[in-house]
């Protein structure tokens, strides 16, 4: 069995010259001629986040892609969930190896696979594997299908589809000052909500809208709310500017009406400016009470009104956990679920794992049928670091 480091350079560049699609054959490879690696695949959850689809490595003559595994309370769970590699005997004397493969927070999938023997070492190479296997990933999926094609594991209707499309290619992003994570259900059948982050030097925008209505008309509409607001926020306008550009293009373009929060924070303050225009106020988390700011509240975008935007401001504590929400987290069935006891009991989970634990009481509470899309977005801001290790109070890992 060969040892050495990971050549990263090396490993990139042969992924580089094989078809997009073949980013595992790549990575296999590499872990059988340095390890003796063997049945290599990457297993990645699917669109309603409840399955996992497995992509095993070509030419792997016990490679068996199967049905897709259920995802809950599975091993691969617990390894998403910790964001720990699992490490175990196999069964002809060898030792199974589940990695996490994650790329700044967002959890693209797990690689698994079987190794003769197994030290610190070697293992430490296989997570320095998975992450190089994240950026390639990253990277091929804008080339090929075959990773939407692998997470349609039921029918996605049409309106779905289009909202998907709208929404960042990453529902996780972290950096020294932000944790962030978002989601919404029905995950299949979505049709006018909509989020949205971008990170500049200075600035992190976010956006979460709900366009009237749950069918083919508010994907539509979603879309064009959404390209108006990066048409605005890409020309260097301010949350006030892109609302009134949201706006104008809903009255110029559209009959119909959509409810949207647009936030702008300042990476080295903390100092938040929002706009919110007929949305649901978000839930704050600070020093372990849960409340909802009272902000004032405008029409939504495509209502007519004299009263022009307000920018409101809010300042950011270290430790502060900031929920922002649609009104499908609240309405019928979904009223039942107490969300502030959620926010509250989930404090000292990931954003990621917070963001599963409120969407699943909404499902749990209307008893899997929600009439109407339900979307949440969480921000932990940990405030300005020194160094982009050093761990803020109140970060979660």
């Amino acid at each position: 069995m060969e040892g050495g480091d990971l050549e990263l350079g090396e490993l990139l560049a042969a992924a580089e010259a094989a078809p997009p699609g073949e980013s595992i054959d790549v990575v296999a490879h590499d872990l059988g001629k340095r390890f003796g690696a063997e049945r290599v695949s990457f297993l990645f959850v699917d669109l309603i986040g409840q399955r996992l689809v497995r992509l095993a490595a070509a030419g792997d003559e016990d490679a068996d892609p199967g049905a897709p595994i259920d995802l809950h309370s599975s091993v691969y769970d617990a390894v998403l969930r910790s964001q720990r590699q699992h490490v175990e005997p196999d069964d002809q004397g060898g030792r199974r190896v589940i990695t996490p493969v994650t790329n700044r927070g967002d959890c693209i999938g797990v690689l698994e696979l079987t190794l003769p023997s197994a030290d610190d070492t070697v293992l430490r190479q296989v997570r320095e594997a998975a992450h190089a296997l994240a950026y390639i990933i990253v990277t091929d999926r804008r080339f090929t299908d075959l990773y939407h094609l692998g997470r349609r594991t039921t029918e996605t209707s049409l309106a779905a589809e289009i909202q998907h499309q709208l929404l960042p290619s990453a529902p996780c992003c972290e950096a020294a000052q932000f944790t962030l994570a978002a989601g919404l259900i029905p995950a299949d059948d979505i049709g006018g909500d909509t989020y949205d982050y971008t990170l500049d030097r200075d600035t992190l925008h976010l956006s979460i809208t709900d366009a009237m209505g749950h069918d083919t008309n508010s994907a539509l509409l979603a879309t064009l709310l959404v390209s108006a607001l990066r048409r605005a926020r890409r020309s260097g306008c301010d949350a006030l500017k892109q609302a009134d550009h949201a706006h104008q293009a809903m009255l110029n373009h559209s009959r119909g009406l959509a409810t949207g929060q647009l936030l702008c924070v300042d990476l080295e303050t903390g100092l938040c400016e929002l706009v919110n225009a007929g949305h649901p106020r978000p839930l704050r988390l600070r020093d372990n009470a849960v409340e909802e700011l009272q902000l004032a509240v405008n029409l939504p975008f495509g209502v007519k009104a004299p009263i022009p935007y307000r920018l409101q401001e809010l300042q950011l504590l270290p430790g502060d956990r900031l929920v922002l929400l649609t009104d499908g987290m609240q309405e019928r069935g979904a009223a039942a679920v107490d969300l502030a006891s959620v926010v509250h009991d989930t404090r000292t989970l990931h954003p990621r794992e917070a963001v599963r634990s409120l969407t699943a009481a909404v499902l749990d509470a209307c008893h899997g049928n929600l009439r109407d899309d339900a979307t949440v977005l969480i921000l932990d801001w940990h405030g300005k670091r020194s160094r982009p290790d050093d761990t803020a109070p109140g970060a979660r890992r």
